[in-house]
Order: structure tokens, then sequence, then C-alpha cells
């Protein structure tokens, strides 16, 4: 007997009835709360739009994974995902590395391609933009400059970027532990440079002598990397305006999460760059937001584009904060969606805590491809499909599923045709990406760069000071007391002059999170 109750219609848009083994599938996606529809069930290369394949939207929070090969259609994906979030109020974050995802703002085109799909999937399909902020690292491209200070950075992340090792990165937080304690802002790269520079000087040698000292062969390595890392044209990202990441938990004014869109096209040629970026932005995101557990719907969902890149050669140390970062951010309302090739790029401590998949089709070329092929199979849970066959036979805009249901435990693994997304499909021009960027409320607060007094400015005006009074005789002292803490530390005639100047931010130690990161306050 087969196990097919009816014929499906030639125009493969698939029978009412489902074929019995699909069944207990679409039965799993039969949420009764808010969820987002991705698309509906394929079996056997029919494709059911009364099986709809869907997300429930307090799971978001749960992070997920999207990956697939080059040209399957994750972007489109996250264009679809974004959509629904910001039509159910919750913000979004998007990094577009290839200048794809500014339509968003803008209605869709419809035409024959979008009807097909929409009657395939069962989708009411309609043309809108949504509510979209752009961003732009250092403000390089188009879109509102987003700049960290040095400080706030923290050693980790920078280490990171400058690719030093892990005996250069303690060197470098050891660095920063002394500019925290002695008030001194790194809020650029010639801040950190004066730092490090003062610190290698014959003045500067005895401040680190009883916490472990400062190697004159360290310390020119780092200051080679920095100048390095100025000479590509790196030193605009860092620097103030600080960008405030509560911005990217704002609604519109209809009630709409608005979706920022950090444009990353002018940036391609420093993948570390960007990678390492995004998770300062998480970093600060996890140190600043308040616990709130389970929620209705996310805060806010992340979605970390180009994840590969983040992994790639980190340290056990800096996976490990990761790891940590990522389980820990999901209380405070927080999800987080790595978007790469294949699960293999991912952490296995990572890919663990990713309970939503989208997995669009894999190429299986070469014995390599046959691996990963293989090892993203095993990461899914038993199903009736053959997946090594259908992950490689997968069309563009097809991917296989598994969601968290709303009691939080696996659905089950769900061949699916996503829907079209309602926005453009495409960039927007120059000049309209421009104007969006003039019109931004936070335009003003941002898009120009402020340089301000700073370790720099300290260092050098203390420099050109004489010497501090050395105590005399002739002077009647007061009874000797205890030095304190900051007394015995700030010690150099230097920067006995250079306490009078930064007053009471002397001895205030920065608190810093996982990352080293570290904020102004608030």
């Amino acid at each position: 007997m087969s196990d097919r109750a009816t014929t499906p219609a030639p125009d493969g848009s698939g029978p009412a009835q489902l074929p019995d083994p699909a069944r207990p599938i679409a039965a799993g996606y039969a949420f009764t709360g808010p969820a987002l529809d991705l698309g509906a069930l394929l079996w056997d290369g029919v494709c059911h739009p009364d099986a709809q394949v869907r997300v429930p939207l307090p799971m978001l929070n749960r992070h997920g994974l999207v990956a697939g090969a080059t040209g399957t259609g994750k972007t489109k994906t996250l264009q679809l995902v974004a959509e629904q979030l910001s039509a159910q109020g919750v913000p979004v974050f998007l990094a577009d590395v290839k200048g794809d995802l500014s339509g968003i703002a803008r209605p869709g085109q419809g035409g024959d391609r979008v009807s097909t799909r929409a009657a395939q999937t069962g989708q009411s399909w309609s043309a809108e933009g949504f509510p979209v902020e752009f961003l732009a690292l250092g403000g390089i491209g188009h879109g509102i400059p987003v700049r960290a200070t040095v400080t706030s950075f923290g050693p980790v992340l920078l280490s990171k970027v400058l690719g030093l090792n892990r005996t250069q990165e303690q060197s470098l937080g050891l660095i920063f532990h002394y500019a925290d304690t002695k008030g001194l802002e790194l809020i650029d790269l010639k801040d950190l440079r004066a730092v490090v520079a003062f610190l290698t000087s014959d003045e500067g040698k005895p401040e680190l002598k009883d916490i472990g000292g400062l190697s004159t062969a360290t310390a020119g390595v780092i200051l080679r990397s920095l100048t390095a890392f100025e000479a590509q044209g790196m030193a605009d990202f860092f620097g103030e305006p600080e960008f405030d990441t509560a911005d990217l938990l704002r609604l519109a004014p209809d009630g709409r999460g608005l979706v920022s869109v950090l444009e990353l096209p002018a940036v391609q040629e420093k993948p570390q760059l960007f990678s390492t970026f995004l998770m300062w932005l998480l970093a600060d995101l996890f140190h600043d937001l308040p616990e709130v557990g389970d929620t209705d719907k996310p805060k806010l969902v992340f979605f970390f584009d180009e994840a590969h890149l983040l992994f790639h050669g980190a340290s056990a140390a800096f996976l490990d904060a990761v790891t940590q970062t990522v389980r820990l951010i999901r209380s405070k309302g927080v999800g987080v969606f790595f978007v790469t090739q294949t699960p293999k790029d991912v952490p296995s401590d990572v890919l663990g805590q990713l309970g939503n998949r989208v997995q669009h089709a894999l190429r299986a070329f070469t014995p390599d491809d046959q691996k990963a092929l293989k090892a993203t199979v095993k990461t899914f849970p038993d199903s009736p499909y053959d997946l090594e066959e259908l992950l490689t036979g997968l069309g563009t805009g097809e991917a296989v599923i598994t969601v968290l249901s709303e009691n939080g435990a696996p659905t089950p693994v769900a061949a699916t045709r996503l829907r079209a997304p309602e926005s453009l499909m495409g960039p927007l021009d120059a000049a309209e990406l421009d104007r969006a960027v003039r019109e931004s409320p936070l335009h003003g607060r941002y898009a120009q760069a402020v340089d301000r007094e700073s370790a720099y400015e300290k260092l050098t005006a203390a420099q050109a000071r004489p010497p501090a009074e050395p105590p005399g005789t002739k002077r009647k002292k007061a009874p000797a007391e205890e030095p304190s803490l900051v007394e015995q530390v700030v010690g150099s005639g230097m920067f006995r002059s250079l306490a009078r100047s930064v007053g009471t931010q002397l001895g205030r130690e920065i608190t810093r999170s996982l990352f080293g990161t570290a904020r102004r306050g608030r």
C-alpha cells in the first residue's frame, strides 16, 4: 500500500492531505502561540502549503544557526526572519557583509517568481518595507558611524584584532589594568601607544615592577602591531562618540522592531576586524543588559554573519569567553544566530547551545566537502529523511529545519521551501542610503568624531611639566601616614604631577566582563 494518500498536483503545490510519514513532522510545528512562519513542508520533492514550518517567538532567544553553501539563500532567510521579527515588535541586528540586505527598508517587487513561491508555500504575499537603521564601522561606507573606545573594546578582543599571541595578550591586559587604575582613558589608538611608550621609558618602567613588568621586546611587538594596524586604515574604528548598544533595542513609532543593518561591504577585506567588532557589540550588550529570564519575545535577535571568522585561530580562552557569553546572554533576552557555511565552522560547545537550525544546501564535490556533509548530518536529530541526499539536493531557498517547540523540545527535522521576503530583495542605491543616514535620529549624536583629552594628552602634558618638587627638610611635614594604594603604585615624579590633573579618577578600577570589555557610565 502506498504511503501517499493522494496524488500531488502537477504544479508542485502539493495535495491537501499529507503523506503518512510527513504527518508527524507537520504536527511538530502546530504551535498555539505567536510564531514566525518560515515556509511549507517538503516531502519527496513536493511542497505542502497546508503544512507550515514555524518557530515559536519565545524560543528565539534560545539561539540558532543559519548555514549553507554560498548561493543557497542564506541572505534571503535572514531577510525573511528579520521582517517577521520586526512586525512582531522585536528589534533585529543584521551584519550585511555583501551589501544585499539594505533593501529591507523598501517594499519588495512582485512578479512570477514571487507569486509562484507564495502559492507553493501558502503565503499571502504583499510588498512591505520595514524600519531600518543603517550603521557602518568607523563611518566607512554608508551608515551611522559605529566606534568603540580602546578602553571599552578591551585587551582580549584587541589582541585578536592585532594578531597577538597569548603572552602578548597577557601583557596587553597588564597595560589595560594599569591604565584603568590610573584613570588614563584609552579612547583611541594613540592613547594606547602613548601608555605603552611611557611604560617602557626609563621613568615608566618602575610603574609595573611590582605586578610583573612589561618586557621591551613584547612592548615592541605591541607597538609595531599598532603601527601596522593604523597603516591599514583601522584607526577610524576606535574613538568617540562611542556607539551605545542600547540603540539596537529601539522600536519604531508604529511599534515594529527596528532593524539595525551594519553595512560591511567597505570593510570586506578586513574580516578579522568586523567579526571581532560584532563580538564587541554582543559582549557589550551582555555587560549592560539586566537579567530578564524567559520572556514572551526576545528583546533583540542578533545575527552574527560570517561566524567562522570569529572562531578561526581563536585561543582556548577566547572560545571559552564566547561560549559563556552565548550561554548567559539568553537570560538577558537576546537571541544570537550564527550564520556560516557549515555547522563545523562553529565550536561544538557553542553549537550545542543553538536550539534553532536552518540548514541550506551543502556541496559535496571534494573529500573535505563529503566529510563536512557527514558531520552536518550527525548534528541533526534522527529523521525519516535521507539527510545526506537531501542536503545536497535542496534548491535555492530551501532548507532543512529543526527548532525548539513551545515546551523547549526539538521539533522533527523538516525539509522546507522557504517563504519569499516581502521587502526589496536587493540593495538600495548609495544616494538613498546616504539620505536615510542623514535623516536618522542618531546622526547628530554619532556622525562627528570627537577627540577629547585622554591618555595621550595627559601623558604629553605631564612630560612637559617640571618634575614635582622633591621632599625637602626646610618644610615642616605632617605626621607620616601609611601611603595609600594609589600612592604606592604611582611613585614616579612625573605621575605625582599627573595625579593632580586626573583627580578622582585615580585608583578607580574599571569593571570588565568576560571579554575584558568595559563601558563608560550611562
